[in-house]
């Protein structure tokens, strides 16, 4: 829990309307059914009774067991002399929020126990009030059983699925780490020695030119032959990276965006799209990177993605409605929009964010730039 009154987390107002109804419920019951002495000292056991609920989220690890502790003897006292078992519920609330599994079992169990044994005791003091409120203090006991137990299954739940998503963002990210250095290895290895033997062979032509103007051309054509070897080498490292189309990338967007309820909206000829390999792939990687960030972070119910294709440029525009990006963020963005960034850059191209009602990514390639690389590629 967020805050010490906080019952319902993603809904603070009906914890506040529960916690009204919780806390008039006890006064109410003692000034009707005692003399003024009892209602003095009653109404001293509820507010130190709220007074151990507050301290118990402020306290450190160790002092909550103190509070929980007090928070139970409290339930007693008012069970058995005043009859009122309602406010072991809200004991039994904190203890479904330990994280520590000794330490919620123990209090678990302590609290059960207690709660039985004031009960029973409570049928021998009051046993007329108790009969007529058996079915509420049966459904109290389920709740002192069953809630506990279920909030803290359900918190165990929450916080594996939140390292296994951080495993995985690691794993990708380790993942993404270990394909640059092999692909870094692969060109070190491929191109290295080959790039290092043209340039001696091409200073040993400089020189001979004058002097053997035959042995020049002998070492030129040397040079022709390294570079065509090498040209065939990267052709074969980069026929073994996999291309990610444009089209393809847009049919896992709209599968995954449905996946998450959100509204998908497609505005463009797919068939249109005609560029080199590379450019596409890091144009479908962007979008991918975007579409994630809306998923995780927008809150967005409707993502529309717009492209446009003329012969001297590719546009695209990825559009949510969003809660949006401040300022700080738009422009320094998170590692997520600087990879972007960078790849959008390698193809000199730019990527613009803005943020209104939503956010937009507005990415602009030049297809003349590309289409070089494209062929340098061939």
């Amino acid at each position: 829990m967020q805050t010490w009154y906080s019952i319902i987390p993603k809904s603070p107002m009906l914890s506040i309307y529960i916690w009204i109804i919780f806390c008039i419920m006890p006064f109410f019951f003692i000034i009707q059914s005692f003399p003024l002495w009892q209602i003095i000292t009653g109404i001293g056991f509820i507010l130190f009774y709220f007074l151990c609920h507050y301290f118990s989220f402020r306290a450190k690890p160790g002092l909550k067991y103190m509070w929980i502790s007090f928070q139970m003897v409290l339930n007693i006292v008012m069970t058995l002399l005043f009859g009122y078992v309602y406010l072991s519920l809200f004991t039994a609330f904190f203890i479904g929020n330990i994280r520590q599994s000794v330490g919620f079992y123990i209090m678990y169990g302590l609290h059960i126990g207690f709660t039985v044994l004031s009960i029973v005791g409570g049928y021998f003091i009051f046993l007329d009030l108790f009969l007529t409120q058996t079915p509420f203090i049966i459904i109290n006991v389920l709740g002192v059983v069953l809630l506990p137990f279920t909030l803290y299954s359900k918190t165990r739940r929450e916080n594996l699925e939140g390292e296994l998503e951080t495993a995985r963002e690691r794993i990708s990210e380790l993942t993404v780490h270990e394909e640059r250095q092999r692909i870094a290895r692969d060109l070190h290895d491929t191109l290295g020695q080959k790039l290092s033997m043209i340039g001696l062979k091409s200073d040993l032509a400089a020189r001979l030119v004058e002097k053997d103007p035959q042995q020049a051309i002998l070492e030129i054509k040397d040079i022709r032959q390294t570079a065509s070897v090498a040209l065939k080498e990267v052709r074969e490292l980069v026929a073994d990276m996999r291309a990610v189309r444009i089209e393809e990338e847009l049919y896992r967007v709209e599968q995954i965006l449905k996946a998450a309820q959100i509204k998908f909206r497609l505005n463009g000829d797919k068939s249109e799209i005609k560029m080199p390999v590379l450019a596409e792939s890091v144009i479908s990687m962007c979008l991918k990177e975007a579409v994630t960030n809306i998923i995780k972070h927008s809150e967005a119910t409707i993502c529309r993605i717009s492209f446009y294709q003329s012969e001297d440029e590719f546009k695209m525009t990825i559009q949510d409605n969003g809660v949006g990006l401040d300022r700080s963020k738009r422009l320094n963005g998170g590692s997520g929009l600087k990879g972007m960034q960078e790849r959008i850059e390698f193809l000199n191209g730019v990527i613009d964010i803005e943020s209104d009602q939503g956010t937009s990514v507005i990415i602009k390639v030049p297809l003349a730039i590309t289409h070089q690389k494209g062929e340098m590629e061939k």
